[in-house]
């Protein structure tokens, strides 16, 4: 089983750390449809806080537009709670070690995606990036 796969099938376990996991392993498969669609549940994951999180994290870090763009969509359906994990793993990524892209300069691009949700998304995480005093 390819790395994707095993990834795609992780990203439906019941097991919260093997969800955690597979956001971690499906970042870098951002712009695949299969893995956008089950990146996005595990951004919205309503079982552990741990998932949105880590998944966040792992995204902000790869910080392609494709990556980025998902955390938009994410924020723009996100509860205040999902909101606040998302953001705290942004902030973890922006702030980490090893840092991230330039996550504001990707939302600046996403500023013009045809989709208003993604648009909206991206402004919030945009405001996150301005804002690593926390």
């Amino acid at each position: 089983m390819s790395g994707l796969a095993a990834a795609l099938a992780e990203a439906s376990s019941p097991s919260w750390s093997q969800r955690v996991r597979a956001g971690r392993d499906l970042a870098s498969f951002a712009d695949v449809p299969e893995a956008a669609e089950a990146l996005v549940r595990l951004l919205l994951d309503v079982e552990d806080t741990a998932v949105t999180r880590q998944t966040a994290e792992a995204l902000a870090r790869v910080g392609t537009v494709a990556a980025v763009r998902l955390l938009a969509l994410a924020v723009a359906a996100a509860d205040d709670g999902q909101a606040d994990w998302l953001r705290t793993g942004v902030h973890d990524a922006l702030v980490g070690p090893d840092g991230a892209p330039d996550v504001a300069a990707v939302c600046g691009q996403l500023a013009r995606d045809p989709e208003e949700a993604v648009r909206r998304g991206a402004v919030e995480i945009s405001a996150w990036a301005h804002d690593t005093r926390w």
